[in-house]
């Protein structure tokens, strides 16, 4: 017969183990009832965060762009959309010999603006030395149009020349508008279109702003190491490289304000580029429609520095007295011009001009092509044999000499 311990070992760990799970199965419930009954809200609250997470991150992905410098960015845009489309690229083509043949190529590209539509013709102003040797010119418009081009006029003094073209091709909304340069304040923002390193990057824009007004630089124009001429330009950090010239600066409501012509190529220097004021530009422009040159008045002599003469010389041949050593010397004096008609000859010694004094050939040239026209007397103080000596001159154009 058969021995059976109610109280066995085994039995009272199944017994156990049973209790346990019951208790926990019961305790689970009656927790999940109380947090159910108590905050029926917790469910809620996980999804609703998410909610919340998600639309924050959904909102900063679509912040609206009035956020981004809107009234900057659009003011660009507008004004290269009024612009652009008049800064076409300027090709020179020049004739090369070789051996027995005779052959175009293209010597270099640059950039134009077109600033007046009149008839069939639209007047086109560029650089000088954009168009300087050419012997055919094609303007190539923002769409890639290629028009033939014939140069209207030139000038070597200011580096402005005018361009025309067809204007069958061409319309009236994309002729540029000219603004103000006397305006500009420093710190203004503008903007260069043009064509830097030729026409793979045609209608190039890159903006800045007005580093300086009323800048002088020194000009050598037949390249002696001597400058002839000091060109009165705007600066600007707006980067223009070379093909640039030619091209148009704009101010923020896209007018044109100035026509790059110049930059400081140095390894040093960065952010200083030039451009000739549109003020400057414009009555050069109409004498170069009209003309096919600049109408400047003339005195009819060839000048030399008196810092150039030997001291010696400035003592026994000029006889000036020691304390002058600057001045304007008259090398020679064309025939029948208004010096000769004035009683000036060779070895004269200019000093003033209307009473401003004049130290050196700049500042002569300056008075003369800035302040006179055609037409006009100029009083002019001198030395002769030490002595000074007053002449008035009846201004005549300078071609005519």
């Amino acid at each position: 017969m058969g021995y059976y311990d109610d109280h066995s070992p085994n039995r009272n760990r199944k017994r156990g183990k049973g209790s346990s799970f019951l208790l926990g199965l019961i305790g689970g419930i009656i927790g999940a009832l109380i947090v159910v009954l108590v905050y029926p809200n917790v469910t809620n609250l996980t999804s609703n965060d998410q909610t919340k997470v998600e639309t924050t991150q959904k909102n900063q992905n679509n912040v609206p762009s009035k956020n981004v410098s809107l009234d900057v960015t659009t003011d660009v845009t507008a004004a290269v959309d009024k612009t652009a489309n008049a800064v076409v690229g300027i090709t020179n083509i020049q004739t090369a010999s070789f051996w027995n043949t005779t052959e175009s190529q293209e010597a270099g590209v640059g950039s134009g603006v077109m600033y007046k539509k009149a008839g069939d013709t639209v007047y086109i102003v560029t650089n000088h030395h954009v168009v300087e040797g050419a012997t055919q010119l094609e303007v190539t418009l923002p769409d890639g149009t290629k028009l033939p081009a014939e140069l209207r006029g030139s000038d070597v003094w200011t580096d402005l020349a005018v361009v025309e073209v067809d204007a069958k091709d061409i319309k009236d909304e994309t002729i540029s508008e000219f603004g103000d340069s006397d305006a500009l304040k420093i710190g203004e923002p503008v903007i260069a279109i043009g064509n830097p390193l030729g026409l793979q990057f045609s209608g190039s824009v890159t903006q800045g702003i007005i580093s300086g007004v009323n800048r002088t630089v020194p000009v050598d124009i037949n390249k002696d190491g001597i400058p002839d001429w000091q060109a009165e330009v705007i600066q600007t950090d707006a980067a223009i490289n070379p093909g640039n010239s030619g091209g148009a600066l704009v101010n923020i409501g896209g007018q044109v304000i100035g026509i790059n012509s110049m930059k400081i190529a140095e390894s040093a220097v960065e952010g200083i580029g030039f451009s000739i004021p549109i003020n400057y530009v414009i009555p050069v422009i109409e004498d170069l429609e009209k003309f096919g040159e600049v109408k400047r008045p003339s005195m009819g002599v060839t000048l030399r520095n008196v810092n150039e003469v030997a001291a010696y010389h400035q003592q026994q041949t000029l006889k000036l007295p020691k304390d002058v050593q600057e001045g304007v010397m008259i090398d020679s004096v064309v025939p029948n011009s208004p010096a000769q008609n004035a009683g000036l000859k060779e070895l004269d010694v200019i000093i003033e001009l209307d009473g401003e004094k004049v130290d050196d050939i700049l500042q002569l040239r300056k008075h003369l092509y800035n302040e006179k026209s055609v037409g006009d007397s100029m009083q002019v103080k001198y030395y002769r044999g030490g002595k000074i000596h007053e002449a008035t001159l009846k201004l005549t154009d300078e071609s005519r000499m």
